[in-house]
């Protein structure tokens, strides 16, 4: 039938001792890989929901914001945290930067943030020019 076969019994079974390692070798490797891809995709499952809403901080004493993105914008750094919406807008009309890139301004229909800065600043100057006189 197998011509390429050895014609000796001790031969045949010392061929066959060594595939049946490398068949359990496989299966190892096969149950290995199985296992890794479950485990990833309950990883995947479990990953907490990307924020809506994404501060930037800046460094030193207190970590103030800096930047306002939305959350899944890839322009954010590394020291961030989630805010919620109403966060985000407070912090965008008291003057902490919109990203250019992602424009949570617009997505907070925040329609003209500098004009609204420039006035609540014409506001800020009147006031403190009334209890001046």
């Amino acid at each position: 039938m197998f011509d390429d076969l050895p014609p000796d019994l001790a031969r045949l079974l010392t061929l066959r001792v060594w595939h049946a390692m490398w068949l359990q070798r496989i299966d190892a490797k096969i149950v290995a890989l199985q296992e890794r891809e479950a485990e990833q995709e309950q990883g995947r499952k479990n990953r907490p929901a990307e924020p809506d809403w994404v501060v930037e901080l800046g460094i030193g004493t207190g970590r103030p914001p800096v930047e306002v993105h939305v959350g899944g914008c890839y322009a954010a750094g590394k020291r961030r945290r989630p805010v919620p919406r109403d966060e985000a807008r407070r912090l965008l009309t008291s003057g902490v930067r919109a990203c250019g890139h992602c424009q949570p301004d617009t997505a907070l229909e925040i329609i003209d943030l500098s004009a609204g800065l420039a006035c609540r600043a014409a506001l800020t100057d009147a006031l403190h020019f009334t209890h001046l006189c």
